[in-house]
């Protein structure tokens, strides 16, 4: 015991609770921006997190703006879309996810979270800081055929 408190005090064990996590005004754009921050920075767990609230808190919604459509929200103007916040949001969160899950090595959680996006959220959409929107689902469609094709 004297031992651990020790090596505690001199600093060789880290504790293994984190600080709790940021969420900011818990809004699905904030915890996809965060999503998307932690997982440029290699913070893959932060990330999940983020991306797990954002479901918790908006995939029924999402599910419910995607029913609703029958092609993609009109980009022009980029107002337009975002009318669809809650689905745009969830897909890329989940794009993300599967982002991560290749990252790690497991290629059937990556596989499963693209299948999900593709089949469920196909109309999402994300605005890129280049001035254009980019669809989670066709590039999670293009990420199952590179696993499909990489299977032995």
């Amino acid at each position: 015991m004297r031992t651990w408190i020790a090596l505690l005090l001199a600093g060789l064990i880290v504790p293994l609770a984190r600080a709790e996590l940021d969420y900011g005004d818990h809004t699905s754009a904030t915890l996809t921006s965060k999503a998307w921050d932690a997982s440029g920075s290699q913070q893959h767990d932060d990330a999940l997190a983020y991306i797990a609230k954002c479901l918790e808190l908006y995939e029924g919604q999402a599910k419910a703006m995607q029913a609703s459509l029958s092609d993609y929200a009109p980009t022009t103007p980029p107002e337009a879309a975002s009318k669809y916040w809650a689905l745009n949001d969830v897909g890329t969160c989940l794009f993300i996810r599967g982002e991560i899950e290749l990252k790690r090595g497991d290629q059937a959680a990556a596989k499963a979270t693209f299948q999900k996006l593709a089949d469920e959220f196909k109309f999402a959409q994300c605005w890129d800081t280049n001035g254009w929107f980019w669809k989670p689902a066709e590039a999670a469609r293009k990420k199952i055929l590179e696993l499909e094709f990489e299977q032995p």
